[in-house]
C-alpha cells in the first residue's frame, strides 16, 4: 500500500476530517489532500507528528519500505506493536520494546542479553549451542553494542534493577526463592487477570509499557509457579500454572 493510501485509510479509521487532520499536525487542508492524491509527501517533521497521532511508525506510514531489525538483540521489527517508544510516546524504530523503553536501554551485558534470547530460539532444528553461537556473532555488529560507550547510561538503570531486586528479596515470600536476576517484558504478554476477594476481576499491567519480571519454581514443588513483576511504581508478585493458567495474586505493593 502507497502512503497516500496508508494516510487516507489512517485518518478515515479516525475519524477525522482533512481539515482536522491538517489542524493536528499544523500544515492546511490542501496539504493533506495533496498527500492523499500522491501529489507529494509528508516531511520529516510531520511524519513524525502523523507517526504520533496515529500510533504507527513512520515506517509503517511509508508503506514498510525497510527492514527493521532491533539494534541490540537483532530482533526482526515486523509489526509496530514491537517498536520501541520513546519516553513522549514517539516511536524509536531502532529498538524493539524489549531492549529499550521509555527512553532507557534495558540491556547492558551482552552475556545477560544472549541468555535470555537463546531460551526464546532453541527448536528442533536450532540446538541451543547453535542458538548462542549465532548470538555471540550478531550482537557485536548491532549499533548499540558498537556504539555502546556513547549510548549507555553508565550503570544507572543496572543499579536501578538492583535495588528492585533487593526491595523484592527483602519482601521474603514463603515458597519463593531469591531473585537474582530481572529480565525485560512487555505488558501485553504478561497481562494476566487476577480475581479479587470481592468477586471483581482486573489486570494491573498496561499492554504498551515495558516492566521487569521474571518466573521462579516455588520451591515448594508442584506445578505452580512465581511471576515477579516491578518498576518504578510497584512490585507484583503472583503465581499461576503452566502459560499463565488460574493466575493467583500474592502481593501487590507500591515502591
Amino acid at each position: 500500500m502507497e502512503t497516500r493510501e496508508i494516510l487516507k485509510k489512517l485518518r478515515e479509521e479516525h475519524a477525522l476530517s482533512q481539515d482536522a487532520l491538517a489542524e493536528r499536525v499544523m500544515v492546511t487542508r490542501q496539504a493533506v489532500s495533496r498527500w492523499e492524491n500522491g501529489d507529494t509527501q509528508p516531511n520529516t517533521d510531520t511524519l513524525k507528528l502523523l507517526s504520533k497521532e496515529f500510533n504507527v511508525s513512520i515506517n509503517t506510514l511509508l508503506g514498510s519500505p525497510q527492514q527493521l531489525v532491533c539494534q541490540c538483540c537483532g530482533m526482526p521489527l515486523t509489526e509496530d506493536e514491537m517498536i520501541s517508544k520513546e519516553k513522549d510516546g514517539s516511536f524509536n524504530e531502532n529498538y524493539c520494546k524489549w531492549c529499550y523503553a521509555d527512553g532507557t536501554y534495558t540491556y547492558s551485558n551482552m552475556d545477560d542479553l544472549i541468555d535470555v534470547c537463546v531460551k526464546n530460539m532453541v527448536s528442533e532444528n536450532f540446538s541451543e549451542a547453535d542458538a548462542r553461537a549465532y548470538m555471540k556473532e550478531t550482537l557485536p555488529k548491532l549499533d548499540y553494542w558498537k556504539r555502546y560507550d556513547e549510548l549507555s547510561d553508565g550503570g544507572k538503570f543496572d543499579e536501578f534493577k538492583k535495588t528492585l531486586i533487593e526491595e523484592i528479596n527483602d519482601l521474603h515470600i514463603e515458597g519463593m526463592p531469591k531473585v537474582d536476576k530481572l529480565n525485560s517484558l512487555v505488558g501485553k504478554f504478561i497481562n494476566l487477570e487476577y480475581r479479587l476477594p470481592s468477586g471483581m476481576n482486573v489486570k494491573f499491567l498496561d499492554d504498551e509499557t515495558t516492566y521487569l519480571g521474571n518466573q521462579l519454581e516455588s520451591e515448594f514443588g508442584g506445578e505452580r509457579c512465581f511471576g515477579v513483576l516491578a518498576n518504578m511504581d510497584f512490585i507484583l508478585v503472583c503465581t499461576y500454572r503452566e502459560d499463565g493458567a488460574d493466575p493467583e495474586l500474592v502481593l501487590y505493593k507500591k515502591r
